[in-house]
């Protein structure tokens, strides 16, 4: 259902390639839901995305960034390598909007309205406030069997976006085999 390609190596910076078809992107997501996540789930989660992170991308700083969605309570926060910036947290921000409102992954919302914050502002009339959301990928919610919505959102923020989207999705798939 679900598949990434390595790109050439004349494009080392852009290793990941997610689909762009917003019903896939739902269904790919919606076959991650775990049995359970805890602030003990966070900590592997967010390590594990770190270390790939790292591997996968050496020149390029980004951020992690995983909370939860009742009380948006940070469980865990970490930059890959130096040399990210204060916009990065602003990112991180914006995309966690875009899951909480939603409730889909900002590379959903992203694909659904083909990159379009005019028209996802003119539809939602977000007016003024159009400018918190981003739909620009890296944003993914993390659910829990049983549970109705999200629990929490992982979310980075650095790379191009599909390359924050899609490490987030190889993270979570990690969880999940771990936790079976």
């Amino acid at each position: 259902m679900y598949v990434f390609t390595k790109q050439p190596s004349a494009q080392p910076e852009t290793p990941l390639t997610p689909c762009s078809q917003p019903s896939e992107i739902e269904a790919i997501e919606a076959s991650l839901t775990l049995p359970h996540f805890t602030s003990d789930d966070a900590y592997l989660l967010g390590t594990s995305i770190r270390s790939q992170l790292r591997t996968l991308f050496p020149k390029q700083p980004a951020v992690v960034n995983i909370t939860l969605t009742n009380s948006q309570q940070l469980l865990f926060h970490a930059t890959s390598l130096p040399g990210t910036l204060p916009d990065n947290d602003s990112w991180v921000a914006r995309k966690r909007k875009t899951v909480l409102r939603w409730g889909k992954s900002s590379w959903f919302m992203h694909n659904k309205f083909e990159g379009d914050e005019a028209r996802l502002a003119q539809v939602f009339q977000l007016g003024g406030e159009a400018g918190s959301y981003a739909i620009h990928g890296g944003a993914v919610p993390i659910r829990v069997q049983g549970v109705e919505g999200a629990v929490a959102i992982c979310i980075v923020s650095g790379l191009k976006q599909q390359d924050d989207h899609q490490i987030v999705i190889d993270g979570l798939k990690e969880l999940q085999k771990q936790m079976a």
